[in-house]
């Protein structure tokens, strides 16, 4: 089986990027590069993501991108065997500007389509990085996302647990804006919460023992909401308030891990089971070394990508794209964009393509 070169396109909220991925699955693969640029500054004054700005962006980005992503991996559009892109979930309007592209150099090219579930992206990176085989347990903790799922097989996902309210990324940039940190919230409140106690305030643990692997962290955020508007809250303690809050997320979220943990393997794990953590949010260092400890005392090898590849990123997406290549699963032109897109029901059309 060959390698292939794919590039690699991602749009769904606010980076704009494009990469050029060369492997074969398992992986590793090699990034020939990887190209992301970040509508931070665009998007601080709100203190969040504009959907319109967003897309706007990658319209005025995109072509740049993809030429700055070809030229740093010494590749021309011949040596490109697929252009993948993000086709959901995500914002409905960046996705469009994202896969619209890919379509059109698609087309230009004479090169097969794939349309890639951003989600089964962040899953599939560590295979990119580290050649992880299946099965695997995969925690994706994001902004817009938090689940517990048994990566089976490319395209086989088995659902644990999931948030029954808010995503842990959503409650950090939440709690983040509540202690009048800077946009993006969640990286900033974990620096904060190196520097504050993280047993000064007793916060709730959501879920912590509970039956299931689901997740909950609206209760918790809401906790943070009251303390911060007393009359007698200084802001001087927001240190210990950040710590606080993490402590209480990282407590929740190995607490609903072990319970997958358990159900993973008594759904026939192999002997020495991976926990993948992927996602923005696995880079946050405190929960990544919270994981560790877990899954040493669970008996789990854990695999994290390194940090700038846990957020979006296109050489996630050109990877997602070699192992669907490889297998000739394609899609046709006629594919549309996903706002929504559950993992655990990830299902694309096929199309056998000359080698």
């Amino acid at each position: 089986m060959r390698d292939f070169t794919v590039l690699g396109l991602e749009t769904s909220c606010d980076e704009t990027a494009a990469a050029v991925v060369h492997g074969r699955a398992p992986g590793p693969g090699t990034i020939l590069s990887n190209i992301v640029f970040s509508q931070l500054e665009e998007h601080a004054a709100f203190g969040g993501v504009v959907p319109e700005i967003a897309a706007r962006a990658h319209v005025e980005a995109l072509d740049s991108i993809i030429e700055a992503a070809l030229t740093d991996a010494a590749v021309s559009p011949t040596g490109i065997d697929a252009v993948a892109a993000t086709a959901g979930p995500g914002l409905i309007g960046g996705v469009m500007v994202g896969l619209t592209t890919a379509k059109a150099l698609a087309l230009a090219w004479e090169k097969p389509l794939v349309a890639i579930n951003h989600l089964e992206a962040h899953a599939l990176t560590v295979r990119l990085t580290g050649g992880v085989g299946f099965p695997y347990l995969l925690l994706l903790i994001s902004g817009g996302h938090c689940q517990l799922l048994g990566v089976h097989e490319l395209g086989q996902y088995e659902l644990y647990g999931t948030t029954v309210d808010d995503a842990v990324g959503e409650a950090f940039d939440k709690v983040a804006k509540l202690l009048d940190l800077p946009y993006p919230g969640g990286p900033n409140l974990e620096l904060l919460a190196r520097k504050g106690n993280p047993k000064a305030f007793g916060l709730p643990r959501p879920m912590l023992g509970r039956e299931g692997a689901n997740f909950s962290f609206s209760g918790l955020k809401t906790a943070v909401r009251q303390i911060v508007r007393a009359p007698d809250f200084c802001m001087s303690s927001k240190a210990d308030l950040a710590a606080s809050f993490q402590a209480s997320v990282i407590a929740s979220v190995t607490d609903r891990v072990a319970v997958a943990m358990d159900m993973f393997r008594a759904n026939g794990a192999p002997g020495d089971p991976a926990l993948v953590v992927a996602g923005g949010v696995a880079a946050n260092g405190a929960i990544r070394a919270a994981l560790s400890q877990l899954a040493n005392a669970k008996g789990f090898q854990i695999e994290i990508p390194p940090p700038q590849l846990c957020t979006d990123n296109a050489a996630m997406i050109a990877w997602a794209g070699v192992e669907y290549a490889q297998r000739r699963r394609f899609d046709d032109l006629g594919i549309g964009p996903r706002a929504r897109w559950p993992l655990a029901n990830t299902q694309r059309r096929s199309l056998e393509s000359a080698d």
